[in-house]
């Protein structure tokens, strides 16, 4: 699927920690079946975008592996245009940001997260300019006990403001595309 101002609707799909052997753990998992749900019957109207650049210990990043996923569940290699390089949440929306504009796309942006992690994943994409299409999120926990839901939404907590910040200083310095 080629890119650019007539470009598919893309779906940026946020990574999550790779099991110890690169497989993709149940967070993960969860993310790609929601984002896959969401383009599924627009008959290639949508770009996947998986994000996630860090490495886990089997040499693979959360990205390659949701590609992988994606292309398993029937997507065709051609719609999926992965970012591998971003090591956290924050990194992800500017490389993402970097590569759509790049492409020339201007439209809105699908984000497919976990129900936790969503707002911060929305609010910064919105930062950066894009109109935000919100893919809903998998229907089940990230977590499953109450103690990790918790944990993730009190993280969510103090990450959302820090990631603002961060974002509204970068912004300061480089302006909406940072090229």
């Amino acid at each position: 699927m080629q890119c650019g101002a007539g470009m598919a609707l893309p779906v940026v799909i946020f990574g999550a920690k790779l099991r110890p052997d690169g497989t993709a753990g149940r967070t993960l998992r969860l993310r790609v079946a929601a984002a896959r749900a969401f383009g599924a019957g627009r008959d290639g109207a949508v770009m996947y975008m998986p994000t996630g650049g860090l490495p886990g210990p089997a040499g693979l990043t959360e990205a390659a592996v949701m590609t992988r996923l994606l292309v398993e569940a029937g997507v065709p290699p051609d719609a999926v245009m992965a970012e591998e390089t971003a090591p956290d949440t924050l990194a992800s929306v500017l490389a993402c940001s970097r590569l759509l504009q790049r492409q020339g796309y201007g439209g809105p942006v699908a984000v497919a997260s976990s129900a936790y992690h969503l707002p911060r994943c929305m609010l910064l994409m919105r930062m950066m300019g894009w109109r935000v299409v919100r893919v809903p999120p998998p229907g089940v926990p990230a977590a499953r006990g109450w103690g990790r839901r918790w944990f993730w939404r009190l993280r969510e907590g103090a990450a959302l403001p820090w990631d603002v910040l961060l974002l509204a200083l970068w912004r300061l310095r480089h302006g909406r595309g940072g090229d």
